[in-house]
């Protein structure tokens, strides 16, 4: 076993730049997953990595090895000082992997719903709205102006392989976007709308979602149809964006569960 243990190494230059920095990612449309979960849920997606790397430590661990072998290609080995240059966990697992970005094959415009980011430049926040997504069946993802890439090592962390089963776009105009897609939209305010539970959710729906502090775009606010505000009677101001993301896709999968016929 060949064990790669220079930091000038072209290969592990250009795994940095990518785990590291946005503009790379983009330009190359590449990005690196790390651990067995994110890989694992790439390979059950169909999407064959461009490299697999391992440190020299998680080519020893027994849930590595079917994931190897399910690749079908030699991996990369890296002294562990080496790996731990562009892991983003606090205790790497051993196991990343370099993937094309999958572009999306589905249409905005016969999505049965989608979500639709307003400036939330929190990647954990990102992640987190995206894995409620995926959770709760809303299959479509799209990313305005100002918010953190998606397919940053803690967006992704924090998505635990929801990347893989919903579509997802970046969108330097969401105001068209949500003209391509057409359906009724819903936007969460933090007072004076309709409580979820009352909100007619039926349909195709989008749901806009702003960041923390400012919300939504001044903008983007007259195209939503409904407002909704989730109650809080323990009196707290807000909620996090992404906490309020994953009470909304609940309440919406509920209310279509309870309506669906039979």
């Amino acid at each position: 076993m060949t064990v790669l243990r220079s930091r000038d190494n072209p290969r592990l230059r250009r795994w940095i730049r990518l785990a590291a920095d946005p503009r790379t990612r983009r330009r190359e449309g590449c990005a690196i997953i790390e651990g067995p979960h994110l890989v694992a849920a790439s390979l059950a997606a169909g999407v064959t990595p461009e490299a697999l790397i391992l440190s020299e430590s998680g080519a020893a661990r027994a849930e590595v090895a079917p994931l190897v072998q399910q690749c079908g290609a030699a991996a990369t080995i890296l002294a562990d000082k080496l790996f731990a240059t562009f892991a983003d966990a606090e205790s790497p697992q051993g196991i990343a992997a370099e993937i094309r970005v999958p572009q999306d094959a589905a249409a905005l415009e016969s999505a049965a719903g989608c979500v639709f980011l307003d400036g939330i430049q929190d990647a954990g926040n990102v992640g987190t709205i995206l894995r409620s997504a995926a959770a709760f069946g809303v299959p479509f993802a799209v990313l305005g102006p100002g918010c953190a890439d998606a397919w940053s090592p803690k967006a992704l962390r924090a998505a635990m392989g929801a990347h893989f089963s919903i579509a997802l776009r970046r969108s330097d105009d969401l105001a068209s976007d949500l003209e391509r897609f057409g359906g009724r939209v819903a936007v969460a305010v933090p007072r004076g709308g309709v409580m979820p539970a009352e909100a007619d959710l039926s349909g195709r729906l989008g749901w806009i979602l702003g960041a923390e502090g400012h919300g939504v775009s001044a903008a983007l606010l007259p195209r939503a149809g409904l407002r909704v505000t989730i109650p809080m009677p323990g009196g707290a101001e807000s909620l996090n964006v992404a906490a309020a993301a994953a009470i909304l896709f609940y309440e919406a999968s509920r209310l279509r569960k309870r309506g669906a016929p039979g």
